[in-house]
């Protein structure tokens, strides 16, 4: 928007669940922020969600913690209404309301944006293909090999490859593998494109990043703390594999990348850095002061060798304490295997709202 500082600010009203924040809300979040000067999302509250949507995967407080880390939201409004009123977008001063190219409804079928869009306070901007809440817990419930090797259909994989999957999500095309396909264009829309200023220290961190979580953001946070400018390296999905198993990631290189950059603590990422920190990563990107990491053993290189050995010996290596241990990635698949009907059954009635409104559309 323009800098003309007697124009009057443009506030944008944005809302939803953003249940395990993903690229394609913080995309949704950007577009949304473009339109405008300031960004007010609304989150919606566990139980207005249960009502009208069926359990999420996060709580409401890691929730609101995830939208907060967004760097293009500029005030997070809690417990939001799952209707999307006037009132309270004149009570927070907006001057229209954006949402993706598809229908939200309530639990009886009613368009949650009908009243801002009869008051032509309603603008739509476009949704992020092939990643979605739905999508990444039907990887979690599948928790096969081949999500971040192959873009092909839940039900062409092999049976040997689930773990006991049900057939309401296996016979639904809409979930796809991993099918992100990222341009250099979406990589540049989310970066910052900083350099780090003359006297500036630059803290590195290095990471998988995997359904990227108020954890990560929170140590995110403690990095950028320890210096000026937080460079992040992500290792790549062949690494992560040999690393962790066969099982990991559950999102490729390039979904963690953007959900990375996104977060306001991030200045840069490095794509497929490399598991241990070497003097490439210490000097050919930019001069790196400290090499920081989480109070965690980390798993050894596939050498044996502990992946922070130079910066260790080069002194400049700290240690971060650790978020909550709550919430971690596994601690994130623990839930949905846990609960595993409860959302194979949400699956199923978001399959089901999805087909309806495939027809109706179909019928215009």
């Amino acid at each position: 928007m323009s800098q003309n500082p007697n124009r009057k600010q443009v506030r944008v009203w944005v809302d939803g669940c953003f249940d395990m924040m993903h690229h394609g809300h913080a995309n949704a979040l950007r577009q949304a922020k473009a339109m405008g000067d300031f960004l007010v999302v609304g989150v919606h509250s566990d139980e207005e969600i249960e009502k009208h949507k069926g359990p999420t995967v996060m709580k409401e407080e890691e929730r609101y913690t995830a939208v907060e880390a967004c760097k293009w939201a500029d005030l997070v409004v809690k417990d939001a209404p799952y209707f999307t009123s006037l009132e309270v977008m004149e009570k927070y001063n907006c001057d229209f309301c954006v949402h993706g190219d598809d229908i939200t409804t309530l639990s009886d079928g009613t368009d949650c944006y009908q009243a801002v869009k009869d008051a032509g306070k309603y603008r739509e901007c476009k949704r992020t293909q092939g990643i979605s809440t739905t999508e990444l817990v039907g990887r979690m419930l599948l928790m096969t090999r081949d999500h971040h090797k192959r873009r092909s259909s839940i039900a062409s994989i092999n049976n040997e490859d689930l773990t006991s999957f049900s057939s309401n999500i296996k016979h639904n095309p809409e979930i796809k593998i991993s099918h992100c396909l990222p341009t250099s264009k979406k990589i540049v829309q989310f970066s910052e494109g900083r350099e780090p200023e003359p006297g500036d220290k630059v803290v590195y961190v290095d990471g998988t990043f995997d359904l990227f979580h108020v954890g990560h953001i929170e140590f995110l946070k403690r990095a950028k703390s320890l210096g000026n400018y937080l460079l992040v390296g992500i290792h790549d999905d062949q690494t992560v594999n040999a690393i962790k198993g066969v099982n990991f990631p559950l999102m490729n290189l390039h979904e963690r990348v953007l959900s990375v950059l996104a977060c306001r603590y991030v200045d840069e990422v490095i794509l497929g850095a490399p598991y241990s920190v070497d003097e490439n990563v210490l000097s050919k990107v930019y001069k790196v002061d400290i090499v920081a990491h989480g109070n965690t053993p980390s798993f050894p290189d596939v050498n044996g060798k502990d992946p922070y050995e130079l910066p260790k010996a080069l002194g400049i290596y700290v240690e971060i304490e650790n978020p909550s241990a709550e919430i971690t990635t596994d601690g994130i698949i623990n839930r949905i295997i846990e609960h595993r009907k409860m959302y194979e059954e949400r699956q199923a009635r978001k399959n089901e709202k999805a087909k309806l409104e495939e027809e109706r559309l179909n019928q215009k």
